[in-house]
């Protein structure tokens, strides 16, 4: 039972934090916003480099809901910092749609989008890390906004990017 209890206490703490957390960066997707996280040195240049909707789920055990549909989204993450920064990305992200529902990321589905983050990331000084983190979204809901905040959720600093309409 406590394996379960912890990610799911994180994960409502951090869709909280996210609730409550500022917005100082804004921009579309493709655009680079530098955010900043709760200890000295922790910085981030984040970009969100590709939103897959609807995306297809990468086996038939771990398909969404009826009536929902996956979304992936693909992060890039240099840390511009002085210090290493360990992360989970899952619990800083969120996506909202076009009628202003949030929705968490999922750390039981992965799709064929691409390689998925780790439960789990850390990062040099100078160094990168790039995945997809997947959401599961109603069917009829389109993402208009990603947003990211460090250390879980709880950094002062939220980026914020918005989803061009599919063409």
């Amino acid at each position: 039972m406590r394996r379960r209890t912890a990610p799911l206490l994180a994960s409502v703490l951090a869709g909280s934090a996210l609730a409550l957390a500022p917005l100082s960066s804004d921009g579309k997707v493709g655009d680079t916003l530098s955010l900043t996280g709760l200890q000295d040195g922790e910085k981030l240049d984040v970009t969100v480099t590709k939103v897959v909707d609807p995306a297809r789920a990468e086996n038939s055990i771990f398909k969404p809901d009826e009536g929902d549909h996956l979304v992936a989204v693909q992060f890039r993450m240099k840390n511009t910092g002085t210090v290493e920064y360990t992360d989970a990305p899952s619990f800083g992200a969120e996506v909202i749609d076009q009628k202003d529902q949030r929705f968490d990321a999922s750390v039981l589905h992965a799709t064929t989008a691409g390689a998925e983050f780790p439960g789990s990331v850390t990062i040099r000084p100078g160094a990168k890390a790039v995945g997809f983190l997947t959401f599961e979204v109603p069917d009829g809901s389109r993402v208009v906004t990603v947003q990211y905040t460090m250390n879980s959720g709880f950094a002062d600093d939220t980026g914020e990017w918005k989803v061009p309409k599919a063409r």
